[in-house]
């Protein structure tokens, strides 16, 4: 049958974020923008910012930027980091990568763990590290929560646990741009000093808002140091904040999408969001693993709940894949991100997301990979469907 330019039916996007926004948040996006500085939008402020530290998990502040989650990245460094600070960072992947460049950009001096990119970050040689570091010259530890990349998650209890062993006072860093709202997190019972995030996966809405939370440690230490700063700086936007105020023009209909996503995550419950992301990852492992194919994931601990990275044997590749799928199923796959480019695919299985879509997701890649020669064992779909099947409420 000869294509056409029209595509009937819905595009799936299935890349790891953004992720697809629902109906609900668009329609409460899909009103008037108010006065910023009046009173209905302070209400409407007041419930994002309280609202907000409930799916942190925190009692302290959320600042919220119009921004990307690079944004946020550099709010977290700048207000608290000098010129010629010593940071310790992670490298489990591509992001983990470019949050280190923008440190070494920003005049901080870093030193980055190694890894091979198929695990998270490893919390004993974090402590091994900080042991050495006897006159406390590292100032912070940034670990990137989930990995986009590579669908490697880091075990921030462990790595809080190993600073405690190690008696080091450096702040915690954790980024959760990928993982907030769909994987458990913890601010204040993990010990984290500032969490990175944003808002175009987990909480289901379009790019543009990023967000620090941040403890009353790394505020104090705000009050006293950080580098120039201006947009970026907390205290401004935490005075404003005590009204429902924002201390410049907030991006208005993206909070009003913001109150509505985490009414949906609380109407849900927070736990089902959690355990509905994990069994939709177990079931996507399962088929990838029974079409003979790798997770780039190399150990269970480490699995993420948000993405799935496909590793393809040697000379096939991802890439021509990914254009296969999208050209005859009308389904974006992410791709590989430098290290690992042309090698894997990613399934992005997060969000507003159910079993159906799933799926459709998988139907599209088992087609694709046998339409694009990909050498591999059916039965990925049914393996799944069984699994969804058993495991169904």
């Amino acid at each position: 049958m000869a294509k056409t330019g029209y595509k009937a039916g819905k595009h799936f996007l299935q890349i790891p974020g953004p992720s697809n926004v629902p109906d609900r948040i668009l329609r409460a996006m899909d009103y008037p923008t108010i006065d910023h500085r009046g009173p209905d939008f302070a209400k409407i402020g007041a419930e994002c910012l309280s609202g907000i530290k409930t799916i942190f998990k925190t009692d302290s502040h959320v600042v919220i930027y119009p921004a990307s989650g690079t944004g946020a990245w550099e709010a977290a460094l700048v207000n608290v980091l000098q010129e010629g600070d010593l940071v310790l960072m992670v490298e489990t992947g591509h992001f983990a990568t470019l949050w280190n460049t923008m440190a070494t950009r920003l005049g901080l001096e870093t030193e980055f763990l190694a890894t091979d990119w198929r695990r998270g970050a490893d919390a004993n040689a974090i402590e091994a590290r900080l042991r050495k570091d006897t006159e406390n010259k590292i100032k912070a530890v940034c670990v990137v929560h989930n990995e986009t990349s590579t669908g490697s998650t880091s075990r921030i209890d462990e790595v809080r646990a190993a600073m405690n062993e190690a008696g080091h006072d450096a702040l915690l860093m954790v980024d959760t741009i990928s993982s907030l709202a769909s994987m458990d997190y913890r601010h204040d019972e993990w010990g984290v000093d500032i969490t990175v995030s944003g808002s175009q996966k987990g909480l289901m809405l379009p790019p543009g808002l990023s967000f620090n939370a941040v403890s009353e440690r790394a505020i104090d230490v705000a009050s006293k140091g950080g580098m120039r700063r201006s947009y970026w700086d907390w205290q401004e936007q935490i005075e404003a904040n005590k009204s429902g105020a924002f201390p410049y023009t907030p991006a208005t209909n993206l909070l009003y999408g913001l109150k509505e996503a985490i009414d949906m995550l609380h109407e849900e419950g927070l736990d089902n969001v959690f355990a509905r992301h994990d069994r939709h990852a177990e079931a996507t492992r399962k088929a990838v693993q029974a079409w003979g194919l790798e997770v780039l994931c190399e150990d269970p601990k480490y699995y993420s709940s948000v993405l799935t990275a496909v590793l393809l044997p040697d000379g096939q590749d991802a890439d021509a894949l990914r254009a296969t799928i999208l050209e005859n199923f009308d389904m974006s796959l992410g791709n590989g991100l430098s290290k690992v480019a042309g090698k894997v695919f990613r399934i992005g299985h997060l969000g507003d997301f159910n079993d159906l879509m799933l799926m459709g997701t998988l139907s599209g890649v088992e087609m694709g990979l046998s339409l694009a020669g990909i050498p591999h064992q059916s039965g990925g779909l049914a393996t799944a469907m069984s699994y969804l099947q058993e495991t169904s409420n």
